[in-house]
């Protein structure tokens, strides 16, 4: 059995929920997990707030709960955070009103200060404190996107240098469509060649025929160099999941999204990992057709073709999840699940790499 610790549970330290969970391990070592912290609701708006947690002992113990990010009473959410070749760890996430809900973004009903915009923060001490935020929606973000939204999951850097951050948006919508249709979702990354100083637009992948439309998205760099993105499709067919790759840093795609039906799921977040000792590529998500549950790890040896079950974690409620590598023998999983509900906790386990190989 693997090791288990809970370091966020709903209702505790101050916040109704907790969800959409992050993890990164640092050039030192240190485990940062995050999520965002719902003060008075489970709602995906009103007063949200990026917490953490750190630990220096591989996620066996966690320290006290922080506030990486807050937004004055309204929203900051969906981190994605990533660790820099300098050490620096770089949170970008998107900010908007309390009162934005998703369903009035998608209806065009809230003004562009409201919405979903996009933000970026470091820290040079592991975590413990973070920069000042710095907006970045003007270089991201193009006029008449309505929702917005990174990974939610770790983000990555290149062994290039470059940063890659997925993330996904909604197109205005078309005749007598609300916005709220499945067609209008949309995929693209942010991108920079600075370490976080600026940043630009890479690929986009946009469609309303409703046949493969990129929602949250996750990505790895193989070891050949190319860029593995996979997203979750909410469109009605003709599956769940659909992945791509970029072999060009991702600045552009080598195909549009395509279904991935090795990848047994309910509509819901993934995250992928790429190990090079072993070389593996990793996915975690619930491995129920239906439901949110069953959280699973799988595997794959071929940059994401084809995949196989690793490692079913066990048959709980289980929602979104994050991978990471802890050190040479253990990965680390930060999931979504409760004994009677996907949302009571986010748990971190601890996976002997030999389990998934």
């Amino acid at each position: 059995m693997t090791d288990a610790t809970v370091p966020f549970r709903a209702g505790r330290e101050g916040h109704a929920s907790y969800r959409i969970p992050a993890v990164v391990r640092t050039a030192r070592g240190t485990l940062l997990a995050f999520c965002e912290g719902r003060v008075a609701s489970a709602r995906d708006h009103g007063h949200i707030r990026i917490v953490l947690k750190r630990s220096t002992d591989g996620g066996r113990i966690w320290g006290p709960l922080q506030v990486a990010a807050d937004n004055g009473g309204h929203l900051a959410g969906n981190p994605a955070p990533v660790v820099l070749d300098t050490g620096r760890v770089l949170l970008v996430h998107v900010r908007s009103a309390a009162t934005a809900s998703e369903d009035a973004i998608l209806r065009g009903k809230v003004k562009d200060a409201d919405g979903r915009r996009v933000w970026v923060q470091h820290s040079d001490d592991d975590g413990a404190t973070w920069s000042a935020p710095r907006e970045i929606t003007a270089r991201v973000k193009r006029p008449g996107w309505r929702w917005y939204a990174t990974t939610p999951g770790h983000a990555l850097q290149l062994t290039t240098g470059r940063v890659v951050v997925p993330g996904n948006h909604t197109l205005p919508p078309a005749g007598h469509d609300t916005g709220t249709e499945a067609k209008y979702h949309s995929g693209h990354c942010l991108l920079s060649d600075d370490r976080g100083e600026s940043w630009y637009l890479g690929y986009t992948d946009e469609n309303t025929d409703g046949y493969v439309n990129p929602n949250e998205t996750t990505a790895a760099e193989l070891p050949d160099g190319r860029v593995y993105f996979n997203t979750r499709n909410d469109s009605p067919s003709p599956g769940t999941r659909a992945d791509a790759h970029s072999a060009d840093g991702g600045r552009t795609l080598l195909k549009p999204f395509r279904p991935q039906a090795g990848l047994v799921a309910p509509v819901c977040q993934g995250s992928v990992l790429q190990l090079r000792d072993p070389d593996v590529l990793l996915f975690s998500g619930p491995a129920d057709p239906a439901f949110r549950a069953l959280m699973t790890i799988r595997a794959s040896t071929d940059g994401g073709t084809t995949w196989r079950a690793a490692y079913p974690v066990d048959g709980l409620p289980a929602a979104y999840s994050d991978l990471v590598r802890v050190d040479a023998g253990t990965v680390g999983l930060l999931y979504e699940t409760g004994d009677f509900g996907a949302y009571e906790t986010i748990t971190f386990r601890r996976v002997p790499v030999t389990e998934l190989t």
